[in-house]
């Protein structure tokens, strides 16, 4: 096998690999050999049919498997070979003339093919006992867990029938038809919804014409879908709900007590306080990180200056740019409602992509010398999580990760990414400072590190009718 490298520029490189035909006619015995004694021919016992009929009967069809074999394990041995690390999958190509092709697999001539790639390129790691981060730490106050077992608690409030009108925050249990142009509408329809006058959740205007209405009365509601409305086809449009009652019911005293914490499935109220206490902290815990990361990789990326491999930018640029084109085209948005133009937006976002390719290609080499692992119950884990986002669909969805390596690796490398900068972190000088939660939650201008300056556009907030927006929901409105 004769390897000539024939373009060395920059981190691009092209390889001419040329395998004599000799070579090819060796393997190709090897393979015949060896199929000898295990092919069933009639007229001939077994492990006697000769090499010429052999390779009359299989000789093209052998011959194509050594040649991908070749193609199959010479490409990755060549670029280690080289001490040399490919950004991505290595591009391999071979002459599209069918005589030339012909004549390979016939053995009358040399197989040769070029292999194109871009190396990633040698970084020095350097020490990071000089950065310095400062982590916001948040005190959750008891009154904003008490605001939030409240909240639960209404979610879990009961009720009871009343006899006489209904009013803000009375139960109404109704059936609809909405009507556009006097024609119902698909998923404007339903029978025996619960709605808590006051809740919101119908669309503004819906909720207020049900005050004063008692059980047994039947009204038409006239409504007009907000311009921004997820189903294209409601937005802006007048519509009427043929409405009709069944029941009123008033609610009843709302108390944070052992009660409600046993209707909960808990033990009681104290259980459910510790409960609502963590999942508080670990949000705000979650945007401490973030912060705390984000000034990380913002001193890595001053840290570190080097030319990124194309392909991969490429691949990261499209990613980023498909995400923010259809987020306008959801919100029914441009450019230029974003203050900014479609050439500054892709500029924008291409220096994202550069900076995120080169921040990746730093924190995978620190990640390899420090021997991070990911194990197989973290893989485990993150692939039961990412199943669980699709009910219904739990075995389709496992087995294509488990079959698929390429999807695999994609649950893998956030994974990593987290445990290479846990490693950091333990290296770096990191100052806790005590914040109030409005400067926990106040928007920092320099999110380089997860988003560009200016921001992807911001999906408009609609105001749904609750059985409609659960439906635009299945069909991706959001």
């Amino acid at each position: 096998m004769q390897v000539t490298e024939t373009l060395n520029e920059g981190l691009k490189r092209e390889i001419q690999v040329v395998v004599p035909a000799k070579d090819l006619e060796t393997r190709l015995v090897e393979r015949l050999e060896d199929a000898k004694g295990k092919v069933r021919i009639n007229g001939f016992r077994p492990g006697k049919v000769p090499m010429q009929h052999m390779r009359k009967m299989y000789g093209k069809a052998m011959m194509a498997e050594v040649v991908n074999d070749i193609l199959s394990k010479s490409t990755g041995s060549i670029i280690s070979e080289r001490g040399e690390k490919a950004a991505m999958q290595p591009e391999v190509t071979m002459t599209e003339d069918e005589k030339e092709a012909e004549k390979v697999l016939a053995g009358q001539a040399d197989f040769s093919f070029q292999i194109a790639y871009e190396v990633i390129p040698p970084i020095e790691i350097k020490t990071v006992d000089d950065i310095k981060v400062s982590r916001e730490v948040y005190d959750v106050e008891d009154a904003e867990i008490e605001e939030q077992m409240l909240r639960i608690a209404e979610s879990a409030r009961s009720f009871t029938p009343k006899k006489g009108k209904a009013e803000d925050g009375d139960r109404v249990t109704l059936d609809y038809v909405g009507k556009i142009d006097g024609e119902p509408f698909e998923g404007g329809a339903d029978d025996g919804a619960n709605l808590v006058i006051g809740s919101k959740q119908f669309i503004p205007g819906f909720e207020e014409q049900l005050v004063g209405t008692k059980a047994g009365d039947e009204k038409t509601i006239t409504v007009t879908f907000p311009a921004e409305y997820q189903a294209a086809h409601l937005a802006g449009k007048e519509a009427t709900f043929d409405v009709k009652v069944s029941e009123v019911s008033k609610p009843d005293t709302l108390e944070l007590n052992d009660d409600l914490a046993k209707n909960l499935g808990l033990d009681s109220i104290d259980k459910l306080r510790e409960i609502v206490k963590g999942q508080i902290e670990s949000q705000y815990g979650a945007l401490t990180r973030q912060k705390v990361k984000r000034q990380l990789l913002d001193a890595l990326d001053a840290a570190y200056s080097f030319e990124a491999p194309s392909k991969l930018v490429e691949a990261e640029f499209q990613n980023i740019w498909n995400q923010v084109t259809n987020d306008l085209e959801k919100a029914g948005r441009s450019f230029e409602d974003e203050d900014t133009t479609e050439d500054e937006a892709r500029a924008e976002y291409q220096r994202l992509a550069e900076r995120r390719v080169r921040l990746g290609l730093v924190l995978a080499e620190i990640g390899e010398q420090a021997s991070v692992q990911i194990t197989d119950e973290e893989m485990q884990r993150a692939l039961i999580e990412t199943v669980r986002h699709y009910p219904g669909q739990e075995k389709e969805i496992y087995d294509y990760y488990r079959s698929n390596p390429q999807a695999l690796a994609t649950l893998r490398a956030p994974l990593f990414e987290e445990k290479v900068v846990d490693h950091l972190l333990g290296q770096v000088q990191v100052t806790d400072k005590k914040v109030s939660k409005e400067e926990l939650l106040a928007d920092d201008e320099d999110e380089a590190a997860e988003k560009p300056a200016k921001k992807a556009p911001a999906k408009k907030k609609a105001a749904p009718k609750k059985k409609a927006a659960a439906k635009d929901k299945e069909e991706g409105a959001e």
